[in-house]
Formats: structure tokens, C-alpha cells, sequence
């Protein structure tokens, strides 16, 4: 038995219980009046001879009862409260884990509202620090909420109002769930600064409560004691069909047509048929009906693997849009609901419109090299001689920037506008790449061949006469390498980006290979998407939003799934980033006068989709069950009760009062 609030009651005592006292000592004040004959009235006149202005108390049940009824309830204002726990006072770390597949409505209205609610009744079963009890020790607990990064939502402490107000400061996300980040800061916050000899902490390490589904990618990484960890399974059902792939592309030959390509994932223990829709900007081009088959299961490692089935769609569109696919409820079978995570239903693209790019030549005549350029999807290409490109105003092309690529042919302007190059040669100055000395006779001897710009490109045969033998930068990007120098390989400096070819195509055999227009194609078509501005409009849940190349210090703002009219400043450089993606949808930046720039969040991942509740988890070999029975209270308030005798002793006073009257 402790008392929370004990001094609340003892001023209340002390302010009611003489009043009520009083009321019974002072004289009734009488009004006088003339009548006929005192023989009716004898207690009136006994009463009106007492000259003392107090009466001595009388025998009174009414009194009794009263004083009963108030006791009760100064005991209640004195917060009573009977622990069932017993045992010094213990730390607690409470894992809530906020992840994707939290988000299921299997449980109303989610999961993780009811691991919330789990965490009230848990804080609430906590041994407080009253003001008065008859032991001293409380329990500390620290609340923390998971997903793909840990975030302490309240420090240690016994102030369950406190840690109530950081439980329901948590929201929703559909990040990823990783623990073992929040793992290393519960433990961070929970060692003991008192220490014993051999350094040996002087507390018992808090015990780690988790309140999550089961779904986390990294247990493996993750190594706790048998009893260091308690978990509280939430979930229900396995029920879930979700989209765990999405790609939008344009042709290369016809850039008008679009190709889309979905995955649906399927956890159900037996096939759906569903309608896939696609949408573009908001107006339907499809509908397709397809059934995904059940999870199966591999015999040889027991695990289960989610029915899988891939939907095409083609279509023309030749202007900028956002592309949605989306799964959509059908009444397939009585009573079945096609799945409890809404997050993982819709995937978006965003569509730019078909581009040629607009090509620079800078030579004083290379053939060989214009006649590829010719032969790559280019809206226009230019050639100049270096006298003709020295003489442009480069200030004013750094703001228009007319050209997407410039290629530089062995030439070294003093200056650079900001732009995209593609370099033959040696490299400019001040883009901290120098060159030591100039080599000969040198051959490929590896290079990346699943980097965009060599995609298909076959070097194995490429040999230079002479080339030049760079010294790069460490940020510098390594593409294609000689025996003793890096043959290709992207820069960036002071906004724009460089890729580096460090020889003369002349000075090669290249020109008579087929990879060296292949090699044209995609570095053009690279470089052309590589702005500048780092404008990446298609993301993944938690990955920032970063707009470059804005004025400094100008106001956007920014609306999301689930807010909106956030304002945000961009930097002295001129860029913006912003971390809030933390729920999958579309985006939208707004920066003055300029377009309203749209971006696409989605979830698109495998386990997340997987909602099915694991009753046991594993950490690095030691698994741990879930708790079979769910949270009750281990402490009982008891002013409900002690509120409720004090209502029975007012109605039983009640009674008597009008019975003595009746007499």
C-alpha cells in the first residue's frame, strides 16, 4: 500500500472536518416571535435560555455518517494505491516499434496503437515514487520508438504522466523496422553511472520490453540475454497483398511510349484474384484483373516465400504526369478482406516528358567523334572551335545553361560555365584532378560494367597509345581503369560534373570498336540527367528530399500524406533538405513563383508487406517467446472504491435524515 498524494488530503482534513464539527456545535439561531402560550414550545425556551452560543454535542448518527463519508473521501484525494509487485525497483526500456507493418488494421484501429495502449497499462502496473509508501523504491523507464532509426521519446524517469505523454507522442511510419540501433541506445541511456569495483555497474541493467509484430530485418545482428528481453507479439492476421516492386520507363527508340512494370506479393495461405488500376494523373488508363498465388513454402529450409506474380501495362503518354498503380478491394470470396496494410496498396512514378538533349562540341575537328555524337537521340548538336567557345559569355550560360553536355576534343578553356562535360584529353584546371606525367602503351584492365555509362560497353580490346596519367580527387568516381592510370572517371566540382576520358580518341583504337558510340550514347544520355540540382523525384520511404541550384535563403514549403504547409528555408548554398519522408505518398515542394515540384515516396519492400505476427524471434541464436497472456495492471488504485462507499454512506444518511423527519 502507497499513498501518492497524502498532503492533498491532510489540508482537506484540515479545512472540512472542523467545519462539519462546527455545524453540530453552534446554537441554532432562532427568529424571535410573539405567540399565544410557551406550553407547545419548552425546548424553544430552553434553548433560548442557554446564553453560551456553542451547545454541547448530542448523539447524532447523522454526524457519524457524515464524518465516515468525508473520511472516505479525504482517503481517496490521498491517491491510496495497492502494488502487486514486490521487490526493489527496477529500470525499464519500452521498445515500441513504429515500423510498416505496424500500420495493420488487423487489430483496431492499428497495431500500433494497440501496443501503445499495451505501454499505458504497462507504465501504469509501474511502482511510482509516492510521497509516502511503505518501501522506498520506484521503478525507472525510458520509452524509445523504432523503425529504420531509433528515436528516445522520453528519458528515464517514475513521472507516468510523463511517459504516458511521450507513449502518445508517437506516430505511425513506414519506414523499414530495424532494433538494433535502438537496442545499442537503450543500452547507452541504461548504464548505471555508479560503479563497484572491477567496474562492475552498481544497478541491474534495465530490461528490455518490446511491443512489436515480430518483423525485423536485423535480429540477426542483435545479441541479448535470456532474461534481458521481454516481447509483447501484437497482430493477428496474415492477411496481405501488396506491391513490392514498381518501375515506369520511357523507350529508348519511341520516348512517347511507357513501360510499367508491378509486382504483387501475396502472404496468404491461398490465391487471390484482385484488380490492379493505373492511373495518371488521377485519370484511369487501365484495369487488369490478375490473381497472385498463394505463399508457398521451401521444403528444404522450412521457410515461407510470398506468392509472387509480375503485371505489365503499355501505354503512350508524351507529357510529364505521376503515375499510380494501385490494387483495388474486390468481392472475391464472402467475408475475406483482401489485406490489413493499406501502405503497401498504391505505388507512384513520377513521369518527366521525353527529352533529346542539346549537345557542345568543342573541337578544331574531329570527325570520328562528331559522327557518333551525330548518332546518339540528340535534339541538336552544335560544334564549335575552342577561339568560338572561349568567346561565349560563360556567366550567362552558367544561368541559362542552353547546352545539357558539353564535350570538350583536347581543348583546356581558362574558365568553365556550370555544366555537364564530358572530357577527351587532358583535364581542365581547377577541378582538383592534375596530371603527373604522360603515358604510353597502356590497356584496360578492368572497369565497372553495371555502371550506367557502361552498360553494354565491352573494353576488353581498348588500347592507348598515349594517355595521361591522372591524380584524383578523393570523392573522385573510378569508372574504367589502365594498367597505370584510371582510363575514365566523374567529378564533381563546384556544381558541375566531369567525366574524364584522360587520352585522345585518336591516339586509341576506340574509334574502331562498336562499344566507342555505345560509350557516347550513355555518357550523353548520363550526363544529360545529372542537372546539377540532385532533383531525385522517385524515393524510398526515409530517404530525403534534396532540391539544389535555388536562390539562398527562400522560403518552400512542403505538404505530405499526412500534413501540410510545413515551411522550410533553403540554405546559403541554395539547397534543400528535407528528412520528413517518413510515409509513403506523393510530395509536393512549392518555391514562390517556380513550379510546384512533385515527389513520390513508396514502400516497395518484401518483409515490410509481410505482416504475418511471429510469436517467437531470434537474436543471433537465442530466441525469445512472445508473452502468452496480455498486459493487466499489477497495481490497483483504490479511490474508486473508497468514492463508491461514500456515495452508499450519502444515501444512507439521506435515509435516515427523511425518516427522523417523518417521526
Amino acid at each position: 500500500m502507497e499513498w501518492l498524494t497524502p498532503m492533498i488530503a491532510v489540508y482537506a482534513a484540515a479545512v472540512s472536518v472542523p467545519l462539519l464539527l462546527l455545524l453540530y456545535f453552534l446554537k441554532l439561531k432562532r427568529r424571535e416571535q410573539i405567540v399565544s402560550s410557551t406550553l407547545l414550545w419548552k425546548r424553544a425556551v430552553q434553548d433560548l435560555q442557554v446564553n453560551a452560543p456553542f451547545q454541547r454535542i448530542r448523539h447524532n448518527i447523522l454526524l457519524l455518517l457524515q464524518l465516515l463519508m468525508l473520511l472516505l473521501i479525504l482517503l481517496a484525494l490521498a491517491g491510496p494505491i495497492l502494488s502487486l509487485l514486490a521487490g526493489p525497483g527496477r529500470r525499464y526500456v519500452l521498445l515500441i516499434d513504429r515500423s510498416a507493418s505496424m500500420n495493420a488494421t488487423d487489430i483496431e484501429p492499428t497495431r500500433l496503437d494497440a501496443a501503445k495502449e499495451q505501454a499505458k497499462v504497462f507504465v501504469e502496473s509501474l511502482r511510482s515514487k509516492a510521497f509516502f509508501s511503505l518501501r522506498g523504491d520506484c521503478d525507472q523507464t525510458m520509452v524509445m520508438a523504432f523503425e529504420n532509426h531509433a528515436k528516445v521519446m522520453c528519458n528515464f524517469t517514475s513521472d507516468k504522466r510523463q511517459l504516458n505523454m511521450a507513449i502518445e507522442a508517437i506516430t505511425p511510419s513506414d519506414g523499414d523496422s530495424s532494433l538494433a540501433e535502438a537496442v545499442v541506445v537503450a543500452r547507452a541511456f541504461a548504464q548505471s553511472p555508479g560503479l563497484e569495483a572491477d567496474f562492475l555497474s552498481a544497478e541491474e541493467p534495465a530490461q528490455l520490453v518490446l511491443f512489436s509484430d515480430g518483423q525485423i530485418h536485423d535480429l540477426e545482428q542483435i545479441v541479448v540475454s535470456s532474461d534481458e528481453l521481454v516481447f509483447h507479439c501484437i497482430g493477428e492476421s496474415r492477411n496481405n497483398v501488396g506491391i513490392t516492386a514498381m518501375q515506369a520507363r520511357r523507350s529508348n527508340e519511341k520516348p512517347n511510349e511507357i513501360n510499367v512494370f508491378a509486382t504483387l506479393a501475396n502472404y496468404d495461405a491461398e490465391g487471390i484474384t484482385c484488380d490492379v488500376q493505373l492511373t495518371i494523373n488521377s485519370n484511369v488508363r487501365a484495369v487488369r484483373s490478375v490473381t497472385v498465388p498463394p505463399q508457398k513454402t521451401d521444403s528444404n529450409s522450412d521457410t515461407t516465400q510470398p506468392g509472387k506474380v509480375a503485371v505489365n501495362f503499355s501505354l503512350s503518354y508524351a507529357e510529364a504526369g505521376i503515375l499510380e498503380v494501385r490494387l483495388l478491394q474486390d468481392s472475391r470470396r464472402a467475408g475475406f478482406q483482401l489485406d490489413s496494410l493499406p501502405c503497401d496498396d498504391a505505388a507512384w512514378a513520377i513521369l518527366s516528358p521525353p527529352k533529346k538533349l542539346s549537345v557542345l562540341l568543342v573541337t578544331a575537328g574531329n570527325v570520328v567523334l562528331e559522327s557518333a555524337l551525330q548518332s546518339c537521340p540528340v535534339a541538336r548538336l552544335e560544334v564549335h572551335s575552342p577561339a568560338e567557345f572561349d568567346a561565349m559569355d560563360f556567366s550567362a550560360m552558367s544561368l541559362e545553361q542552353p547546352y545539357d553536355v558539353i564535350v570538350l576534343d583536347n581543348h583546356l578553356p581558362t574558365q568553365l560555365p556550370k555544366c555537364r562535360y564530358l572530357v577527351f584529353g587532358r583535364p581542365p584546371n581547377d577541378i582538383d584532378v592534375s596530371v603527373s606525367q604522360q603515358l604510353e602503351n597502356q590497356v584496360m584492365v578492368d572497369w565497372r560494367p553495371k555502371h550506367p555509362i557502361l552498360e553494354y560497353v565491352n573494353l576488353t580490346n581498348l588500347f592507348a597509345a598515349k594517355c595521361y596519367k591522372m591524380v584524383l580527387p578523393r570523392d573522385a568516381e573510378v569508372i574504367a581503369e589502365f594498367n597505370e592510370t584510371p582510363a575514365l572517371a566523374m567529378v564533381r566540382r563546384n556544381g558541375s560534373v566531369f567525366l574524364l576520358a584522360g587520352f585522345d580518341i585518336l591516339q586509341t583504337n576506340w574509334p574502331f570498336e562498336p562499344s566507342f558510340v555505345l560509350f557516347c550514347y550513355n555518357a550523353t544520355n548520363f550526363l544529360g540527367m545529372q542537372v546539377g540540382r540532385r532533383q531525385e523525384h522517385n524515393l524510398e520511404v526515409g530517404q530525403p528530399i534534396v532540391v539544389e541550384g535555388l536562390e539562398p535563403e527562400i522560403l518552400a514549403q512542403i505538404d505530405g500524406p499526412d500534413f501540410s504547409g510545413i515551411q522550410i528555408k533553403s540554405s546559403s548554398s541554395g539547397s534543400i533538405r528535407f528528412a520528413g519522408t517518413s510515409r509513403a505518398g506523393m510530395y509536393n515542394l512549392s518555391v514562390s513563383s517556380q513550379p510546384i515540384r512533385v515527389f513520390a515516396v513508396n514502400l516497395l519492400d518484401t518483409q515490410e508487406s509481410n505482416i504475418y505476427p511471429l510469436r517467437e524471434i531470434v537474436f543471433a541464436g537465442q530466441p525469445v517467446k512472445a508473452q502468452e497472456s496480455s498486459l493487466s495492471r499489477a497495481n490497483v488504485p483504490l479511490w474508486p472504491f473508497l468514492v463508491g462507499l461514500a456515495l452508499i454512506l450519502a444515501c444512507l444518511e439521506w435515509l435516515i435524515y427523511n425518516l427522523k423527519v417523518r417521526i
